[in-house]
C-alpha cells in the first residue's frame, strides 16, 4: 500500500470512528464484537450461536428481539468470511436512537489498520471503540526536556502534538559578588539548591519516560547556556533515556514556549519526523504563493477542482480536520434534486411540486478530492491539526491547497 492510499484509509478509519461514537441505542442492544486475525470463523459463529440462546433469556421483549436481530446480522455477514483479514474485524450491530421512541437498525464491518489483539463481544448502549480509538493514537512520540537553573519542563512530542507533563520553578538563588569565606559558604549553598532541583527534574523525566520508552523514539534536550550539558552528563537520567537522547539544542525559552523551540530545533535536524515532513510540505506551498502571481500555488475547493480535473495538480494538501459532507436529496415524484452542508436528516422540500425530498447519496469532500487526485496522478499529503503548520492550512487556506505542475489557461 502506498502513502496516498495509507493516509486516506487512515482518514476512512477516523471518520467511521467519529460517527460510531455519536450512535446510541436503547438500553442494551449494541452489539461490539471484535475478531482477531487467526480466529477461525466457525469458532466465531459457535460462539454467536449460544450468546444467542443466552441472549433468548433476555427479560425485555424489545431489547430480546433487537439483541437477537443483532447477532443474526453478524452471522449472516460472517458467511462472506473463510478467514479473517490479515489484521482482523469489527462488527458494530444493533438498533440505534433515531427520533423520539424510533429506532433503526444500524451495522458497520471494519477492517482496522492495526490488528486486533483479542476476541471480544459485548452488548451495551453504546458501541465499545476502545480497541480502535487506542489505533488512532500516533505511534511517533519524542521526549522533550528544556532547562536552566530557574525553570525546566518536560513533555513530549506526538505526531505533531506538543504535550506538556511539568514545569517547574527552582528555588536556586542567584549568585552575589561578595567575597570572603561567606561567598564560597553560598557557592556551596547554591551548588546544593541547583543538585536539588536537577534531582527533582529528572524523577519528573524518568517517571513520565521510564514506562512508555520502548515506544519513544528519541528524546531532546534544550536550554540556554551550558545547563542542559550538565544536566545530562550527571546521573539525574536513567541510562534507559540517555541512550535515547539524539540531540542537545541551544534554545532560548524554558517554559512550554521552549518546547516549541526545541521541536523546531530538533525537526531540522530529523526530517524523518512528521512535524518535520509536513513544514516541509507547508514550505514548499508558501514559498510558492509568495512568487509575484501565487507561482504554483492555489487553494479553494472550486479552483482545485478544477486544477485536478486538467490534471494539472502535482501535490494535495488536505487538512484531517476538513469534515465537510454535501448531502444529495432527490425528489420522489419528479427526481429534481438539492444539496444541502445540514446533515442527512435535514427536511428537504422539492421546489416544484413541493414534496419531501428523499437522501440519494452523500458526497464526503477528503474522499472526492482524493478520488479525483488518484485519477490525475497527484500526490496526496494529510496534514494534522495540531502542528503550526496544520492550522495555518486550516486557518487561511480553507483546509486545502495545491502545488501545480503546470499553470493552466482556466481555473475556476
Amino acid at each position: 500500500m502506498n502513502n496516498d492510499e495509507s493516509q486516506i484509509r487512515r482518514y476512512e478509519f477516523r471518520k467511521a470512528l467519529q460517527e460510531l461514537q455519536k450512535l446510541k441505542g436503547r438500553g442494551t442492544e449494541l452489539v461490539s464484537l471484535y475478531i482477531p486475525p487467526g480466529k477461525q470463523i466457525s469458532d466465531v459463529v459457535q460462539y454467536l450461536r449460544e450468546e444467542y440462546s443466552t441472549s433468548s433469556n433476555i427479560k425485555s421483549k424489545s431489547t430480546r428481539k433487537n439483541v437477537l436481530a443483532a447477532i443474526e446480522s453478524i452471522m449472516s455477514r460472517l458467511k462472506s468470511y473463510r478467514f479473517a483479514p490479515e489484521n482482523g474485524l469489527a462488527f458494530f450491530v444493533g438498533h440505534i436512537a433515531i427520533r423520539g421512541d424510533q429506532t433503526e437498525m444500524y451495522a458497520r464491518v471494519i477492517e482496522p489498520p492495526e490488528p486486533v489483539q483479542t476476541f471480544s463481544y459485548t452488548c451495551d448502549s453504546s458501541f465499545h471503540l476502545e480497541p480502535l480509538l487506542a489505533q488512532l493514537v500516533t505511534k511517533e512520540i519524542y521526549g522533550l526536556i528544556v532547562i536552566d537553573r530557574k525553570e525546566a519542563t518536560v513533555g513530549f512530542l506526538n505526531g505533531t502534538y506538543i504535550s506538556m507533563v511539568a514545569n517547574e520553578q527552582s528555588l536556586v538563588p542567584s549568585k552575589h559578588h561578595q567575597g570572603g569565606q561567606s561567598s564560597r559558604r553560598y557557592e556551596r549553598l547554591i551548588e546544593i539548591a541547583a543538585h536539588e532541583f536537577f534531582k527533582k527534574v529528572g524523577e519528573i523525566a524518568n517517571n513520565a519516560f521510564i514506562p512508555m520508552i520502548k515506544d519513544i523514539k528519541a528524546v531532546f534536550i534544550g536550554g540556554p547556556g551550558a545547563t542542559k550539558e550538565y544536566f545530562f552528563e550527571k546521573d539525574y537520567l536513567r541510562n534507559e533515556i540517555k541512550n535515547k537522547t539524539k540531540d542537545l539544542f541551544d534554545i532560548g525559552y524554558t517554559d512550554e514556549t521552549g518546547l516549541r523551540e526545541l521541536v523546531e530545533k530538533a525537526a531540522d535536524s530529523m526530517k524523518e519526523m512528521q512535524i518535520a515532513r509536513e513544514r516541509q510540505l507547508m514550505n514548499k506551498f508558501t514559498s510558492e504563493i509568495r512568487k509575484p502571481g501565487g507561482g504554483l500555488a492555489v487553494y479553494g475547493e472550486n479552483t482545485i477542482r478544477s486544477a485536478l480535473q486538467q490534471k494539472a495538480v502535482d501535490l494535495l494538501l488536505l487538512s484531517e480536520g476538513l469534515n465537510k459532507v454535501t448531502y444529495f436529496f432527490k425528489c420522489p415524484t419528479c427526481g429534481l434534486m438539492k444539496s444541502t452542508n445540514e446533515g442527512p436528516d435535514a427536511e428537504m422540500i422539492c421546489d416544484v411540486d413541493k414534496s419531501v425530498m428523499e437522501l440519494d447519496h452523500e458526497d464526503d469532500l477528503v474522499a472526492s478530492l482524493y478520488k479525483l487526485a488518484e485519477e490525475s496522478g497527484a500526490k496526496v499529503e494529510l496534514i494534522s491539526e495540531d502542528s503550526d503548520e496544520g492550522k495555518l492550512l486550516q486557518k487561511a487556506f480553507g483546509g486545502m491547497a495545491a502545488i501545480l505542475r503546470y499553470l493552466p489557461k482556466v481555473l475556476n
